[in-house]
């Protein structure tokens, strides 16, 4: 695979060399926490537990959901370590991603790289062994799809990068289900669909927030090639599936009341502030007064409620 190159930045920028005694241990083991991305993972987490719930019917095995849980983040923390050393001369140009390890110097290049490899290898030996094959065979799977298809294929070629790459982060879904049932079922492949819709317009509303720092770095991300009325379009668009695809599980039989009330007004709140958006972006709003980000911060705000609604559910039928 080629990583097509991007000037990088003035000599002694990107990858500093420091030596070790020059880099404090405190420091250092901060800066490999970094490298797992940990606000990403939370988010992931947020949506593998309350799906082991569902599944359960109930509460599960503490000791599995303990073990998923370090098992993802192991996976999850591989992938964006992974993530950070394909993208470090990028890295070093964007505003967003200036003080990450690799750029800084704290973290070298090799070092990254390897503990990227080894959590790779723990997580998915750790599934296998302690939960089951399946889950561990999707786990990899999503770090895969995440360095490979994503960061080292789609991201610098083409606007549809995050539509796509967003697959790995739907993974979660599979993987919560499958450490409690060892098998697949409609009620995860319904939340990963949702997940999958919900990753765009997620997404979105951030990179056109900081178009100017992709587009420094030639990522073409959909705000970089598009204008902010087209890009608004494609929030609606991808929001209405969104919303839709959630309230499938409740007349398939998977959920109750509960969910659903709660999917009906996390949802319309979501729809309420995409078509505010598209108004704003209609009107050529510039700026602050664009209010982009409100819908960026509800967006974590929804899928939150969400999958709380997935797990209390089961306990209210």
């Amino acid at each position: 695979m080629c990583v097509t190159a991007v000037e990088s930045r003035p000599a002694g920028v990107l990858g500093t060399s420091q030596s070790p005694a020059r880099r404090p241990f405190g420091a250092r083991v901060m800066a490999f926490v970094a490298l797992t991305k940990p606000r990403i993972i939370e988010l992931l987490l947020i949506t593998t537990v309350p799906v082991m719930f569902l599944a359960q019917r109930g509460v599960p095995d503490l000791k599995l959901v303990l073990l998923t849980c370090v098992g993802g983040y192991l996976s999850a923390g591989g992938a964006n370590a992974l993530n950070m050393y394909i993208d470090r001369d990028i890295d070093a140009l964007m505003d967003r991603t200036s003080q990450r390890p690799l750029v800084t110097g704290m973290v070298g290049p090799r070092e990254c790289l390897a503990f990227g490899i080894s959590l790779a290898v723990v997580s998915t030996l750790l599934f296998g062994l302690a939960v089951n094959w399946l889950s561990a065979w999707l786990s990899l799977g999503a770090l895969l799809f995440y360095v490979v298809v994503y960061t080292m294929i789609l991201k610098r070629r083409t606007s549809q990068n995050i539509v796509w790459g967003g697959i790995a982060g739907c993974m979660p879904v599979l993987i919560g289900w499958s450490a409690v049932t060892n098998s697949m079922s409609w009620a995860p492949v319904i939340l990963f669909l949702v997940i999958f819709f919900w990753t765009p317009p997620h997404y979105w509303p951030l990179s056109m927030k900081v178009k100017d720092d992709y587009a420094r770095v030639g990522v073409p991300m959909l705000p970089v090639v598009a204008g902010n009325k087209t890009v608004a379009k494609q929030i609606v668009l991808y929001s209405w599936v969104m919303v839709g695809v959630s309230l499938l599980l409740t007349p398939l039989g998977y959920t109750g009341w509960f969910y659903t009330a709660v999917a009906l007004a996390a949802g319309g709140w979501w729809l309420w502030e995409a078509h505010a958006l598209l108004n704003r972006a209609k009107a050529e709003v510039t700026g602050g007064k664009l209010k982009e980000m409100r819908l960026f911060h509800w967006s974590i705000t929804y899928v939150s409620l969400l999958f709380v609604a997935v797990a209390v559910d089961p306990f209210l039928r």
